[in-house]
């Protein structure tokens, strides 16, 4: 079995028989750069035929997923299928979760930190390989106040990051260059470090900060070198507070990441825990959680909903990310 950001909930040992179930594609347009036509075609042929009966749903508006995946559900779908980047998978997540509804995952963005975590392949023929031969798991997911997230939530410069990498796609097109290009120009402009207090089990921790990142994607930590990795693996949250508070060596750290050097432990600590809450002197804060934002109020409650999710894997046990040398 593949070692992933998720701690696994196994679901009874009986074959998962696709050719029994209704299953229906939410196609994100506005995620990656794919032909919509040409990807439905695939799907189409792919899964139809497997499938006692199959539907695609398109938008190219990320705010519509939730309601197409609550209506695909409500519609008697047994598989929703997610196709799209880190912020589709979550977004369609967020509506499955505590439902009986199985997700699968068609990944289509950047970066697809969840589909690699999962190990459901980063190709498309691999991630459709995993959809028709499977087996159901069940995983844990994170929660910020009622709002799923998958691999990461995050307050301060990083936000920001977003707001700027919006700006760059918008006239450069996306691309991991552009996404990287973002973090450069976004913290020249930082000014000001935020003060926060994070409570957990009792405790109070004051801290004055320009970055604080909770993670769910050990696969996420462990391309950046990071720890908490295992504390993932375990069903907990690894909460890393950067300790630099200015641009220049904030800067040093996110220059680390975002190229793919090992970043150093000494600049972030590490809380681990699977629940916290975190309060600012700043009312309403701008949050990023894979990668999408969204404004809310202080104090902010984090906890990891442990089982909350179905979602379909490779039926062999074998990481088809890892296997393709991602």
């Amino acid at each position: 079995m593949p070692e992933t950001a998720t701690r696994r909930n196994a679901m009874p040992d009986t074959p998962f028989d696709l050719s029994r179930r209704r299953l229906c594609v939410i196609l994100n347009l506005g995620s990656g750069r794919k032909d919509g036509r040409e990807f439905a075609e695939t799907l189409g042929k792919a899964l139809k035929p497997r499938c006692a009966g199959f539907d695609l749903r398109q938008t190219p508006r990320g705010s519509d997923l939730v309601e197409m995946a609550q209506q695909a559900v409500a519609d008697g779908f047994d598989i929703i299928v997610a196709a799209g980047g880190d912020g589709t998978q979550s977004a369609i997540a967020g509506a499955l979760t505590g439902t009986e509804a199985i997700m699968g995952i068609l990944p289509g963005g950047t970066f697809n930190y969840f589909a690699r975590d999962l190990g459901v392949g980063e190709s498309l023929e691999d991630a459709l390989d995993t959809i028709r031969e499977a087996r159901v798991e069940r995983i844990d997911i994170g929660l910020i106040e009622n709002l799923v997230f998958l691999n990461n939530v995050s307050l301060g410069a990083y936000p920001h990051i977003l707001k700027t990498r919006e700006t760059i796609y918008r006239r450069w097109g996306r691309s991991r260059v552009a996404a990287y290009w973002s973090v450069l120009v976004a913290l020249r402009r930082l000014r000001r470090p935020m003060v926060l207090t994070a409570r957990l089990e009792g405790e109070a921790r004051q801290f004055t900060t320009a970055l604080l990142f909770v993670a769910r994607s050990a696969y996420q930590l462990e391309s950046f070198g990071l720890d908490g990795v295992e504390a993932v693996r375990n069903g907990q949250f690894a909460v890393l507070i950067a300790r630099a508070r200015k641009p220049l060596p904030l800067l040093r750290s996110a220059l680390r990441l975002a190229f793919g050097f090992s970043a150093q432990d000494s600049d972030f600590d590490l809380i681990v825990t699977d629940e916290l809450t975190i309060e600012t002197p700043k009312k309403r804060l701008l949050i990023a959680h894979d990668g999408e934002k969204t404004v809310m109020a202080s104090p902010l409650h984090l906890q990891v909903r442990q089982g909350a999710l179905q979602v379909l894997l490779p039926a062999d046990g074998t990481n088809k990310t890892r296997d393709a040398g991602g």
